[in-house]
């Protein structure tokens, strides 16, 4: 049989479309060619979108998973009974915020702990930046993360050059995930900067059977020339992830947890207990820096809230 090497472009469910993988006239694999079906007949073939993966073909147009590739990382929210997969082997997570409606803080709080988490860089795009209304309100949001070093973009759909320009240096060549609530913008965005994206989009829902729930599918789609490429010859790549209210990630260990804040890197190690909980203790590093403004409060209390997410999911013996 067929058996070849693929990415996985779009999963809505445990309904999957692959593209064969081919070498660019740079030397670097993209995807290419007709959307084949896959199927998953174990349940250990879990896909993510930028799965590599070998397949073998079953009919004219579909294909079986053979394995998945290691990934280099893997982008998932959880609760304490379930996970759901976002995306695979990504380079970064653009955060789409938006000046209206009103973001989610604790959202954007989350994102940034799993882009630490799973070592891979994070970008804010600050949408709707036309809006002038509520801008003042959602800059004052995003400051403390723009003192700690993650860059802040503000865009708007309606003046895609600009947005273009201003984002070349950081999208070319890398593989972004867009991360964030629905209406953000984020389908807006894509459209103005893949001008062939509601095709795409459009081919992806007939051949998943999504109708009109396109929105709770995941979709890859490769930036077209005008982005440019980076210094290898590669061209970047967005994934549009559905947009969801909760980013669990009770699947995370309290170790992993105080790792994933950057600004507590410095003060971990100096409580007087070893197993603070920076709660209530006493001789507390964290909350001796929170009272000196050198932690944002809310940054400890998304701590709190993360420890405790994965606490209990531990007692509900979730599988990590």
């Amino acid at each position: 049989m067929d058996q070849f090497r693929a990415l996985l472009t779009a999963s809505y469910g445990r309904h999957y479309l692959a593209q064969r993988l081919l070498e660019d006239e740079y030397g670097n694999e993209s995807p290419a060619g007709e959307l084949i079906q896959v199927s998953t007949p174990a349940k250990q073939h879990i896909g993510a979108v930028g799965d590599r993966m070998l397949l073998e073909m079953t009919s004219a147009d579909q294909a079986r998973i053979i394995r998945i590739e290691p990934r280099e990382n893997l982008l998932y929210r959880s609760d304490a009974f379930k996970s759901k997969l976002i995306a695979s082997n990504v380079d970064q997570i653009l955060v789409v915020l938006a000046t209206q409606p009103a973001f989610s803080p604790d959202l954007l709080g989350r994102a940034v702990v799993a882009a630490e988490t799973n070592q891979i860089g994070l970008h804010i795009l600050l949408n709707k930046s036309d809006l002038k209304e509520n801008l003042e309100h959602a800059r004052k949001i995003i400051a403390p993360y723009a003192r700690m070093g993650y860059p802040v973009t503000e865009v708007s759909a309606k003046f895609d050059a600009a947005s273009i320009e201003a984002l070349r240096p950081a999208i070319s060549g890398k593989v972004s995930v867009f991360v964030g609530q629905s209406g953000m913008g984020k389908s807006s965005l894509l459209n103005a900067w893949v001008p062939n994206a509601a095709a795409i989009t459009q081919e992806y829902s007939v051949r998943l059977d999504t109708g009109k729930h396109t929105t709770t599918a995941c979709r890859y789609f490769e930036l077209p020339q005008s982005w440019g490429r980076d210094a290898n010859g590669k061209l970047g790549a967005l994934i549009d992830s559905p947009g969801f209210q909760e980013f669990g990630l009770a699947h995370m260990s309290v170790s992993e947890l105080e790792h994933a804040f950057r600004e507590f890197k410095e003060y971990l190690g100096k409580c007087r207990f070893h197993n603070c909980a920076h709660q209530s203790e006493p001789d507390c590093a964290i909350r001796d820096a929170v009272d000196k403004n050198e932690i944002a409060p809310e940054r400890l209390a998304l701590f709190r809230q993360l420890r405790s997410d994965s606490k209990t999911a531990s007692r509900c013996g979730r599988q990590k």
